[in-house]
């Protein structure tokens, strides 16, 4: 059972990364995409009003690129989680729902994982270029008079999306595997999951 679910959970975290990283896995899933920060949500509404929608999207587009950049990355942190498994939380995790796995990683691994995570989304932040698009908003809009000024922690913001994506994507691999038999990549998961 240990076995099987490890292996259930590494081919859900290799298939979400390997589908995350894809150039538009983020910004082209409505599932997974990562809008503005909610926090400059006010900034985003008052540029667009000034004529900077262009401006608004190309630095949405780039913010979902840093997500797909640092997800080739998150498969190697999953797997190291993945393998400190026990029988008894795999025992549960069976007879759990279709994301049981899926949810025992992320209470077992989101600590973890934020930061392992962090020092790869703050390195892919700097190959993108996000600062630059973001730099341009926020200055023009901290430029603007009586407007309540925004400092938002876009390395945080990301990894705390990205992670939050990646877990969606796991999710629907793990929902996958325990109902379509083709999914099964593996005897052992075969074996498994024949009864579901």
């Amino acid at each position: 059972v240990v076995q099987g679910l490890r292996e259930a959970l590494i081919v859900g975290a290799r298939n979400s990364s390997s589908n995350a990283s894809q150039k538009g896995g983020f910004n082209t899933n409505s599932l997974i995409r990562i809008p503005f920060p909610k926090d400059a949500d006010e900034m985003k509404k008052t540029l667009v009003r000034i004529g900077m929608q262009s401006q608004v999207t190309e630095f949405e587009k780039t913010l979902n690129a840093t997500a797909e950049d640092a997800s080739r990355f998150a498969k190697e942190i999953f797997i190291d989680a993945v393998r400190a498994m026990n029988i008894s939380d795999a025992i549960s995790i069976l007879k759990g729902s279709d994301n049981a796995a899926t949810n025992y990683l992320r209470y077992e691994t989101s600590e973890e994982l934020y930061i392992k995570f962090k020092p790869v989304v703050k390195n892919s932040i700097e190959k993108v270029n996000l600062l630059k698009y973001w730099n341009v908003l926020a200055e023009r809009y901290n430029a603007i008079r009586l407007v309540k000024q925004v400092n938002t922690d876009l390395v945080d913001y990301v990894t705390m999306q990205a992670i939050d994506g990646l877990f969606i994507l796991i999710a629907q691999e793990e929902k996958n595997i325990r109902n379509n038999p083709s999914a099964r990549v593996s005897k052992t998961l075969q074996k498994m999951f024949a009864g579901g």
